[in-house]
């Protein structure tokens, strides 16, 4: 007994099993979390390490190199790039997807922990941290007080801010920008300490051994116990110039004799400014991969509300970033698409079937598939997001295409005078085989997605299984509750209303048109073979000339403008420089916020000639521009700069949110030497080239550098060491920790230098004096010479080896696919075979995600064929479906092109779910067809009766499924415009194929089907 004759006659049963699944849909839904799109972001894991003075030379060979050959062995890295920086060392190394971020980060922290022992013994230990050090902050907070000072602003800032919002789940890190942190900072006279005999060496000693606090043990007598505490900490100003420094034959020397010491931030070379350019500290929360933002957003609000109560008047909060309100909207977005979509199907059934009780049957299909989905959802861990509400709006036209067709066969039979329970009996049974081979071929397109790697196959995965899963569910209630509700809800004819009366001469004229034209079709079924050779020459002539990138770009109302002066450059210059850019970004009139750093002292970055200003727009709908308009308005009015490069980013709809340029070259050599040469030509070439806006790179040749040498003869006469010179301007220049002091209960740095009225000279370091062994002070001309030199700022290295990248942004009209085409035949012109290439960022998920979908849509193709050939018993009647794929394809690629749209992630998914969907209408042809031949209609007649039977389910189901993809493909919304693409290939590939399948595939069977049908049970 099959599962619709059960069915019908246990209709509670039917009934029950329905409700079932939406019941525990409306479960699984309550637990799914909501984000933009899939947990895309790989594990990344950041080790961090701080060498105060050190310059980049010596931090990529005494601290990234140990450190990344000790990492270099883990299992399942996939790339580890590093930046050494003067006084820090970044190492990123990013794991592959199916790595558990927890188990990446203790393997990192092992090895790390190996290697410290080769690492310089004053270096600050390494800093292991679970994120990417330049993570994109998906939510930042302004504090700002018109009675505190920056200092004070930060103190609350990391006290309260930071220390609540760190332990909101999900959150990496808070990031504080525009810190100013207390510091201790001991200013050093180095003309009173040459007078003194006294050197900066005898400072840090004296400090050392005066500010201490000992655990210092217990007395116990017989009743009680008393904790000993020995108070040895120098605490305020008054204390450190207090300091005693030495003291000889009775004289006692302080620290106020030779320098002074204040209360200073401890980073005075960075700036954080918003609106009108007022100075505040901003509290930035930075995300942890695969974190659910809504969930972040919301208990950062619920906390903010509660710490508000408790806060000082003087404080003005505001709210610079904010991604999850755009989030929030685009899922509300597309939750309106669905209800359109929802409704547009509906009003298609009805227009077919033009009787309310026949309309319901397969409209309650609808609800029943899409919210039983939730749970597959919450089954496979998966989250409410942009893709996979995309799944159930795409799912709103294939879900009733099941129904439909069980229904409208189920009302032919009736139509032909049986009564409803026999038609549903009869109907279901004839059509049971098509369903389930419609539906294996459309679950099965989606099979090679759901196991492809990368950031492709990750983010398509939820939105192939929700698909896959709504259609798997459809044809199970198609199949159950569809034939019971036929059987007891249509009735007879004859009592048809005006609508149905009065449409039904076009339908039937629409039926007999059909016939006729197929009759004349017949006679020249040759044309079928020149308009499939036609097809196949247009998918390749036109989809050559498609431009491809990854995804289109989306108005996110934000954009940033970043500026990079040449390296040297004073942090004074650069933040009167960002000011100027500041009041540019002001004049916008769509502008609603803006948020500027001068120097960011996060991430890899410590440089005082970088900054940028992060404008936010008013909403899509308050503005005539888009966001891109007005980032090429931007673009023009920056150009007038000269002082410094200036260009605008956008964000990337999907995938690496780390900020730069979308195209992104990483050039590797073998040395240093070889990289420094090919650079220059290779950026000469890359500006000149058309399809590039701006071009730019990391690895820089121009940083100044006083380059000292140590007459080591002289040295050892006077009997100085190497260490004593470079310890003494180290502890003068490089503003070197010397210990920690205690304020409020929290601990801050001591930090040692000379003033800047003694080091705004490169004569300032030869009148420094060193003590000799004799205890004579030794002027430091004596000892040394100096040059100018100019040395790179930061070196990179690009798995293991030396490395530049070069980015650019593309120019209006072209794309990221041309642009990384560019960027190649740039290398091959310049590059020898010494030198190997990759591709970063956008550019590498591009290309990934590129070589991923080829390989799922020709997997796809080949499992649509052999599971077609496995149900059907034979190798031609497949072939025969599978002819109307290259039909879709035809019309995908045409409505592409016309359109303007590119081929991108989402086109391309268009394109393979069209697979599935086209194969729909070739089964139910030649399904039929094959029944028709089996009760002996010779070859033409049977699919001639066969197309026109199932003229009106293939109309039907195809335009339901049109309809249901016309909100993705008309954008409504502002959030919608990536979505776009998508639409448009299955709208087109449908409507193309539908018109051309209906005359070619009957014309191609009789060409191509034998005239006797094997059974599959022939011989028993």
């Amino acid at each position: 007994m099959r599962l619709s004759e059960i069915s019908i006659r246990r209709p509670v049963l039917a009934t029950v099993m329905s409700i079932l699944l939406v019941l525990f849909g409306i479960i699984g839904f309550t637990y799914l979390g909501v984000r933009d799109y899939p947990s895309v972001d790989p594990p990344v894991i950041t080790v961090s390490t701080t060498y105060t003075g050190a310059n980049a030379d010596v931090i990529i060979s005494q601290i990234t190199e140990p450190l990344e050959e000790s990492i270099n062995g883990i299992d399942g890295v996939k790339t580890i790039t590093s930046t050494s920086s003067d006084g820090r060392s970044t190492i990123t190394v990013e794991f592959d997807l199916d790595v558990d971020l927890e188990t990446a980060a203790n393997d990192v922290r092992d090895r790390v922990s190996r290697a410290q022992r080769n690492l310089p013994p004053d270096a600050n230990p390494p800093i292991v941290s679970k994120a990417d050090a330049t993570a994109q902050p998906i939510m930042s907070m302004t504090v700002q007080s018109d009675q505190r000072s920056l200092l004070e602003l930060t103190e609350i800032g990391n006290n309260l801010f930071k220390e609540r919002f760190q332990t909101i789940p999900g959150v990496s890190g808070i990031n504080i920008w525009g810190e100013k942190r207390f510091s201790m900072k001991l200013f050093m006279d180095p003309s009173k300490m040459a007078a003194q005999g006294i050197t900066p060496v005898d400072v840090r000693s004296a400090l050392t051994n005066a500010n201490v606090e000992l655990p210092t043990g217990k007395i116990e007598g017989d009743a009680t116990e008393l904790t000993i505490r020995t108070v040895g900490r120098i605490e305020t100003v008054e204390q450190f110039n207090d300091l005693i420094i030495r003291e000889r034959n009775g004289v006692i020397t302080r620290f106020r004799d030779i320098g002074y010491a204040e209360l200073r931030p401890e980073n005075e070379r960075s700036m954080l400014r918003g609106n009108g350019g007022i100075a505040m500290i901003g509290i930035a929360v930075v995300p942890q991969p695969g974190a659910n933002y809504i969930a972040i957003s919301e208990e950062f609000y619920r906390r903010l509300e509660t710490m508000k109560k408790d806060l000082p008047a003087d404080l003005k909060l505001g709210m610079a970033l904010d991604m999850t309100i755009g989030i929030k909207k685009a899922i509300s977005e597309v939750e309106e698409t669905i209800l359109i979509a929802f409704g547009l199907v509906v009003l298609v059934i009805f227009v077919f079937l033009r009787n309310w009780r026949s309309t319901l049957i397969p409209v309650v299909a609808i609800p029943i598939s899409l919210v039983s989905t939730f749970f597959i959802m919450y089954l496979a861990d998966f989250s409410i997001n942009i893709l996979t509400l995309l799944g159930i709006v795409l799912a709103t036209g294939l879900v009733v295409d099941d129904a439909i067709v069980v229904l409208e066969n189920i009302y032919q039979k009736i139509e032909k005078g049986m009564s409803p329970r026999e038609a549903a009996f009869k109907g279901s049974e004839e059509i049971f085989f098509a369903i389930v081979s419609t539906t294996v071929t459309l679950v099965s397109v989606f099979l090679p997605i759901m196991f492809l790697q990368g950031l492709t196959g990750r983010l398509f995965r939820e939105f192939g299984v929700v698909v896959a899963g709504s259609v798997l569910v459809s044809a199970f209630v198609s199949l159950t509750l569809t034939p019971m509700m036929s059987a007891n809800l249509l009735k007879h004819g004859g009592n048809e209303n005006f609508f149905y009366r009065f449409t039904e001469r076009f339908f039937t004229g629409m039926t007999n048109g059909y016939a006729w034209g197929l009759d004349k079709f017949f006679k020249i079924r040759w044309v079928a073979v020149l308009i499939m050779l036609l097809s196949g020459w247009m998918v390749y002539k036109l989809g050559k000339s498609l431009p491809t990138e990854l995804a289109p770009m989306e108005d996110k109302s934000r954009f940033s403008i970043n500026a990079t002066a040449p390296e040297g450059t004073s942090f004074d210059f650069m933040n009167e420089f960002i000011g100027r850019v500041i009041a540019d970004a002001e004049a916008l009139p769509e502008k609603e916020s803006i948020l500027s750093v001068t120097a960011p002292g996060f991430g890899a970055s410590q440089a005082s000639n970088t900054g940028f200003v992060r404008v936010t727009l008013v909403d899509p709908e308050k503005r005539t521009k888009t966001q891109m308009q007005i980032a090429d308005e931007m673009n023009k009015a920056i150009r007038k700069y000269t002082e410094a490069r200036v260009f605008i980013n956008q964000e990337q709809t999907i995938g690496d949110r780390r900020g730069g340029l979308p195209v992104q070259y990483v050039i590797m050599a073998p040395n240093f030497e070889g990289l420094k040469k090919v650079i220059p030509p290779f950026l000469e070439k890359a500006r000149q080239d058309q399809t590039f806006q701006a071009v730019d790179i990391n690895l820089k040749f121009n940083k100044p550098e006083l380059k000292i040498d140590i007459d080591r003869n002289r040295a050892q006469a006077l009997g100085i060491s190497v260490m004593d010179i470079a310890q003494t301007l180290q502890l003068y220049f490089a503003e070197q920790r010397l210990g920690y002091f205690i304020k409020n209960g929290k601990q801050y740095q001591v930090i040692g230098m000379v003033d800047r009225k003694d080091r705004d000279q490169p004569s300032d370091i030869s009148s420094v004096y060193v003590r000799s062994k004799t205890g004579e002070m030794v002027q430091l001309d004596n000892l040394i010479t100096m040059s100018e030199q100019s040395n790179p700022p930061q070196l990179y290295r690009f798995n293991r080896y030396v490395s530049a990248t070069i980015s650019a942004s593309t120019s209006p009209g072209f794309s990221l696919g041309q642009g990384i085409e560019a960027m190649q035949n740039i290398g091959k012109e310049v590059l020898s075979d010494d030198f190997r290439t990759d591709l970063s960022g956008p550019s590498k998920e591009f290309a990934e995600s590129s070589s991923t979908l080829l390989f799922a849509f020709i997997l796809a193709l080949v499992l649509v064929y052999l599971i077609l050939a496995a149900q059907f018993e034979s190798f031609m009647d497949p072939l025969i479906i599978m002819l109307t794929v290259p039909l879709a394809l035809a019309g995908a690629i045409l409505a592409l092109w016309y359109t303007d749209s590119t081929l991108n992630i989402f086109s391309q998914i268009g394109i393979i779910v069209l697979i599935g969907i086209v194969t729909k209408n070739g089964i139910l042809i030649v399904e039929f067809a094959n029944q028709r031949k089996d009760e002996g209609y010779s070859t033409l007649e049977a699919v001639r009766d066969a197309s026109i039977s199932r003229l009106r389910p293939i109309l039907m189901t195809s335009l339901a499924t049109v309809l249901g993809a016309l909100p993705i493909a008309l954008a409504l919304g502002a959030a919608s415009i990536s979505r776009v693409s998508m639409g448009i290939a299955v709208i087109g590939g449908l409507m193309f194929s539908l018109i051309l399948t209906l005359f070619v595939i009957p014309a191609l069977y009789t060409l191509m089907s034998g005239h006797k049908r094997i059974q599959a049970d022939e011989g028993h």
